[in-house]
């Protein structure tokens, strides 16, 4: 065993700038039995980015992530992870590049809170020390604000404070890349944006973050970049001023819609056109 570890030690990911890609996804097809989920993906990963997922249901969002994470088989296509193919990592080390978020986060076990954050630091049990874990879990737990919960039972904890524990376990993992489904779901407005404002200052640190999200005002307040799916593949691609347009949203999402300006931050607010209210 010590000798295989000696062969074969594990690749720590390399240092990146602002603008690399890390992750890269080449001409994906996915499909469920005869029904095509995604044709002909092509998508960039960039350190230093929020890129922003959104679509209607049935787009291909969740899809394109769990082709990512290899959870899903894909047709054709390749998927790249720090310069090399998913399949060329052992699975440590894709651990150690990305980290997913998925919709929903069953742990059926009375594992306590720090006990599911701590989870986050697997990866790098044979190259950190434990008190470093215990501060990144620690660190963890406090930004995301269930530091009060870290002794009580994940089963126990409401739906918002369980999709904030799995989110610190993300963030303890300290991976390169991370992949976040749904994080704001079941959460309140304080909550969602301290999450979104967590995973901005995520990216700042030069770290490369990929979020799917329904609320278009929140994806073009928080997102550097969106990627906008429609029925298997990506219609549009670039900052949120130039993705969010009413013709564009109005014709994906089969319903008219106005694009306003927030007076604070500039970004786009999608308004749904609606019949007056009756007095």
């Amino acid at each position: 065993m010590i000798g295989s570890i000696l062969r074969n030690p594990i690749r720590k990911p390399r240092a990146t700038a602002p603008g690399d890609v890390v992750l890269s996804v080449r001409d994906v097809s996915v499909d469920f039995g005869e029904r095509t989920v995604l044709e002909g993906l092509d998508l960039d990963i960039r350190a230093g980015e929020v890129l922003a997922l959104v679509g209607p249901n049935g787009a291909g969002k969740s899809t394109l992530i769990n082709v990512i994470t290899a959870d899903v088989d894909a047709r054709s296509g390749t998927v790249e992870i720090d310069g090399l193919p998913s399949y060329a990592w052992t699975n440590t080390e894709l651990a150690m590049r990305r980290a997913v978020l998925l919709q929903q986060v069953d742990i059926a076990f009375p594992f306590s809170v720090e006990e599911v954050v701590d989870m986050g630091r697997a990866p790098w049990q044979q190259v950190s020390e434990r008190d470093r874990d215990d501060l990144i879990t620690a660190g963890a737990m406090r930004r995301t604000d269930i530091d009060r919960f870290a002794d009580r039972h994940y089963p126990s904890l409401s739906g918002g404070e369980r999709a904030r524990a799995a989110l610190a376990r993300v963030l303890a993992q300290t991976a390169s890349v991370m992949l976040l489904d749904e994080p704001t779901a079941a959460m309140d407005i304080k909550h969602q944006e301290m999450v979104l404002d967590l995973v901005r200052s995520y990216a700042s640190t030069g770290c490369a973050v990929v979020i799917i999200v329904h609320n278009l005002d929140l994806a073009a307040a928080y997102a550097d970049r969106i990627a906008l799916l429609s029925r298997g593949r990506i219609v549009a691609d670039g900052p949120p001023a130039d993705v969010l347009t009413a013709e564009l949203i109005s014709q994906v999402y089969e319903h008219p819609v106005h694009i306003l300006e927030d007076p604070f931050t500039g970004s786009p607010i999608v308004v749904p056109k609606r019949a007056p209210s009756r007095p």
